[in-house]
């Protein structure tokens, strides 16, 4: 819940004109943020997987790997409300074409691990940094006024939405899901102890 009053607060904000620093406040172009927040989040995954020989999240149980996590989420959420800017405004795609092009964006490494063998590490960090420019361009859709291609619905109406349809999905899937393997053997839930 916090995360998501964050984001919100964050498009607000940016929304406003209060915030984005670097395009607002010193000219610099979203495609310049964008870039910057690329090669961050690139040398993040490379420091990383130098140090922890992984990028799994099932193997992060250590405060490093916490560090190396949290790191990267906050890369992955300053690139993709840069990106999202971006398509949006610069490219002139506006908040839904911007919403809609990151969906198809998405589903890429899906079909790529599915059909052709993508790394699942590599399939799920992909999908993980499209999550935020995907998200922030259809929250931004709802929110914003109509002059700006929007559906007016305010960002705190949007943010009550988003946070009930959130916490509906953690209960169905906490309550539903099931720990197995394919073989339908239930998996063995890791400790500290275990991973060593």
């Amino acid at each position: 819940m916090g995360l998501l009053a964050r984001c919100r607060y964050g498009q607000r904000v940016r929304h406003d004109g209060r915030r984005c620093v670097l395009h607002v406040g010193l000219g610099i172009p979203y495609w310049v943020s964008t870039t910057f927040y690329t090669l961050v989040l690139a040398a993040i995954f490379v420091i990383w997987y130098r140090v922890e020989k992984t990028l799994s999240i099932h193997s992060i149980f250590t405060t490093r790997r916490e560090l190396f996590y949290w790191a990267t989420v906050l890369a992955t959420f300053a690139l993709g409300t840069a990106a999202g800017d971006w398509t949006a405004v610069t490219l002139g795609l506006g908040y839904l074409g911007s919403g809609i092009m990151f969906a198809i964006i998405f589903a890429i490494p899906a079909i790529a691990h599915r059909g052709f063998g993508l790394n699942p590490i590599i399939a799920f960090w992909f999908a993980y940094i499209v999550t935020r420019p995907l998200g922030a361009s259809f929250a931004d859709w709802m929110g914003v006024s109509r002059e700006r291609h929007g559906l007016n619905w305010g960002t705190g109406p949007v943010s009550i939405v988003l946070a009930v349809v959130i916490m509906a999905c953690v209960v169905y899937m906490t309550v539903s899901a099931r720990k197995t393997r394919s073989d339908g053997e239930p998996i063995r839930e890791l400790t500290p102890q275990s991973r060593a």
